[in-house]
Order: structure tokens, then sequence, then C-alpha cells
């Protein structure tokens, strides 16, 4: 069983770090603002105004602001300020002997989930697939919101995770499998194949998403996966949406899910509202869930959080 970090109080402490593409300061200052007002202290890693091109400094930078963040006592809750590209950077300067001794809250998606696996897989750290800092912003649906601090801050379960409203998930091959979620954008896992920090799907249940991709260019990063071997080794599949990904030579994301996703058999939803969608739902990366198709349900079974240090 992984790790629980201990839950996000008001009042508690999130540090802010830059663990890929650089944000504008004033966004940053503004987004800050937000979580004040929540009633969050707020600490800044050294590099998160830092801007090289298309990262957020070195990958030692970066890679250090985190290891400061998880070493600072003080610190409950980790929060990158995006996404964009450039985690895996940091990845070979990660210290995960102290991350193991200092479990905390650590939250995103986008490129930000390549970090959140390996913390899951080599730090046995329940991780949370959510919001990042460039979320809290005036306007961010009051889903998102829930979602997430229901995911951080109660020890309440099982919870179902639901789509909002009229927006449905779909089940499109029966099964029901229990076990881990692992997964995150697509192509930021297609990225890690070959590498020391390559996903393990195997007896996990397994969540993908993807953006502004066109659909042929998302069938050869599947493709990938599937010579892999990661679908063969998971047991269920949870796809959220393609966000802008435009039709390609007739096909759509809904034709590529019914020709290549359906047909591996395994117990599949669809439509799940996460990540770089207008609404976002939470997932713990690492607790065990169950994936009912049957019954057309995806529910934690465990709280991803425990009220104390120690608690379990």
């Amino acid at each position: 069983m992984a790790v629980k970090p201990v839950m996000l109080q008001p009042g508690d402490t999130i540090g802010i770090v830059a663990l890929g593409s650089p944000l504008p300061a004033k966004t940053i200052d503004a987004r800050v603002d937000t979580l004040r007002m929540l009633g969050f202290d707020v600490v800044l890693g050294d590099s998160v105004y830092a801007a090289d091109g298309y990262l957020a400094g070195t990958d030692e930078q970066r890679a250090t602001d985190l290891m400061r963040m998880f070493g600072d006592p003080a610190v409950k809750m980790i929060l990158p300020t995006r996404g964009g590209v450039g985690v895996a950077g940091i990845l070979p300067y990660l210290d995960l002997r102290v991350v193991r001794q200092n479990p905390k809250i650590v939250t995103g998606y986008s490129d930000i989930t390549v970090l959140l696996n390996v913390l899951y897989q080599y730090a046995n750290l329940t991780t949370f697939h959510g919001l990042l800092l460039v979320d809290f912003r005036p306007g961010t649906p009051a889903y998102n919101v829930d979602q997430f601090f229901a995911a951080i801050s109660t020890t309440v379960f099982p919870r179902r995770i639901e789509n909002p409203p009229g927006i449905p998930s779909v089940s499109r091959v029966p099964g029901n499998v229990t076990g881990p979620i692992v997964g995150g954008n697509l192509t930021s896992f297609v990225d890690s194949l070959g590498t020391p920090f390559e996903i393990d799907t195997t007896g996990k249940i397994l969540l993908l998403e993807e953006t502004h991709e066109p659909i042929n260019e998302v069938y050869r990063l599947i493709n990938r996966l599937k010579l892999a071997g990661k679908f063969r080794d998971c047991i269920g599949i949870v796809m959220g949406q393609c966000t802008g990904c435009p039709i390609a030579y007739g096909k759509s994301y809904e034709d590529l899910i019914e020709e290549v996703i359906v047909p591996l058999g395994k117990p599949l939803m669809t439509n799940l509202q996460t990540a770089h969608g207008s609404y976002k739902a939470t997932i713990p990366i690492g607790a065990t869930v169950n994936l009912n198709t049957f019954a057309n349900r995806l529910t934690v079974l465990e709280p991803a959080v425990q009220r104390e240090s120690g608690s379990g």
C-alpha cells in the first residue's frame, strides 16, 4: 500500500515550484494571492520566476527547488506552477530517499504526471493528478476546486469520481476490476519509454489523456504504449479527454478509441473530465480504485491522505 501524505488544512503552507515550462511572474503572483485568500501560507521556490526559453531554469535548479520543499517541515503541499515540457529532465537529480522520509501532497497534470508516477512507483508515495497553480484563478469551475479538496483535505471514502452533471462518462468495455490507478498525459508517458523512469502498468488501472495533438499522432503514441506492453499489463483503462485534438484523415478521437482501445478487451471507461479540459477531476495516483464499467463507476476505495503523520 502506498504511503499517504498528511491532509491539507486551512493555515497550512503550500510550496510553489516551477518544474517544467515558465509561467509569467504576473500570473504566478495573482494565483498565489488566490491561495492566500483561501487561507493558506505560501512559500516560493528560488527558481519559480526563472525563464530560459521553454524551461523555468536548468534541470538542476528545478530539481533543487523540489527537494527543498520536500525537506522543509513546514510545507504540507507541493504545487507546481504549470506543466509544459522539461519535467523528465529533473528526475535524475531527485533524492527519492528524502521523498520517502518526508511524504507530502504533490499535485499536477500535463507533463507533471511523469513526476507523479515516478514518486508513486519509486518512492511509494500517493500523488494527485489534479490542479496546478495556474488553475487557481477567478472563473475556475467549482467542480474543479471541490474535487481537489475532496481528495487532499478529507479522509472520506469510498469516494466516487463523477463528471459534472450533464457530462456523462461512457463505459465502452464491460468489466469490474480493482487495483492502483496510474497514468496521466499520453505524450509524457511515451517519452519515458526505454528510460529508468518508464511507467509500470502491471496490475494497474491506466488513466490516459492528451491535448492538442492531431488524431493520427495520438494513434502513433497509443500504438507505442501498446507495443511496449503497457495495455497488455494493465487490468483496466480510463480514457480522459483529448482536448483540442483535431480530426485527421477523417478520424476522430472517438474513432480511435473504438478502433484501437476497445479491441484490447480491457474494462474501459471514456470521457472522464480531467487534466487539460475545462473540468478537472482529481485522481489519486497509487490509490486503490474500483473500475466497474457494468455500473459505469470509478470509485476510490481508500482515503488518499491521512490526518496526521503515521496515522495510516
